[in-house]
């Protein structure tokens, strides 16, 4: 984790009132993993006084040595409202990487990502992830949900990685009109995979979570929450665990990223 100024290398719409923030941080990226997020001070004043938190979209040039890297947002309050007026060269302060990603046991060789929505972010970084490390992305694939056509973020450049996209829409605008969870229960059923990765509402988690545990598949999902420090000491974050398990678990420490059995999401 590194505290740094951080310079604003592009800010360019991606879709309504979402943007993609390209930062150029040389520093404490290197190991980043897909799924670690970083909580950013969207203004240099008092309002919003706490940081907010962004799931990391990508790094910016060599895996191994990175320039910086990019995060996904959407406009919905103040502090995103002044992030979307930053111009290029503008400083940001960004703390990160935080939290714990995904996890790639050795042999997992047929993974399904899940990405609803704003939550294609982290997805697309695991996605990436999986290609540098030679995985046949061929045998993968990614289902890709959105309420129409202009919020099916990124699916292009999953497509360019080789990896086969499966499009649902709730308007019918793009692809087939449902859920995503639909045809993924429907591949999942005849085709189980090593793994199932999961970023997206908390509705479309519980019910990826819920097809994981009926055809006994690993599955981790990325939970969103509300968040005000991203370092465990504020325990605003706080989800409880498994009815299997005592106590709470924190989004910021022991996640973002879960498997199925942490955490009780149906709470």
């Amino acid at each position: 984790m590194l505290q740094q100024r951080a310079t604003v290398l592009w800010n360019q719409p991606a879709g309504p009132s979402v943007f993609r923030l390209g930062l150029s941080c040389p520093s404490g990226y290197a190991d980043a993993i897909p799924g670690q997020f970083v909580m950013v001070q969207t203004t240099e004043g008092m309002v919003p006084l706490l940081r907010r938190p962004f799931s990391i979209f990508g790094l910016i040039g060599d895996r191994k040595r990175p320039e910086g890297l990019e995060l996904l947002y959407r406009v919905i309050g103040s502090g995103t409202a002044h992030l979307a007026r930053l111009k290029t060269g503008q400083p940001l302060d960004v703390l990160g990487p935080l939290g714990r990603g995904f996890t790639l046991s050795a042999g997992m060789k047929q993974i399904y990502l899940a990405a609803g929505g704003m939550g294609v972010a982290p997805i697309r970084f695991l996605a990436v992830h999986l290609a540098a490390r030679d995985i046949d992305l061929s045998a993968c694939r990614l289902f890709l949900g959105g309420r129409n056509q202009k919020e099916l973020f990124c699916r292009d450049e999953f497509a360019a990685l080789g990896m086969p996209v499966t499009l649902s829409t709730d308007d019918g605008s793009q692809g087939r009109q449902c859920l995503l969870t639909d045809p993924l229960q429907e591949l999942v059923s005849t085709q189980q995979p090593d793994l199932i990765a999961a970023c997206g509402p908390h509705g479309m988690l519980v019910c990826v979570a819920g097809i994981a545990e009926k055809h006994h598949v690993a599955c981790q999902f990325s939970m969103e929450t509300l968040m005000a420090c991203g370092m465990g000491a504020c325990l605003g974050c706080a989800v409880p665990a498994d009815r299997a398990q005592d106590g709470y678990r924190h989004v910021c420490t022991h996640g973002p990223v879960f498997s199925v059995g942490e955490v009780n999401i149906v709470h």
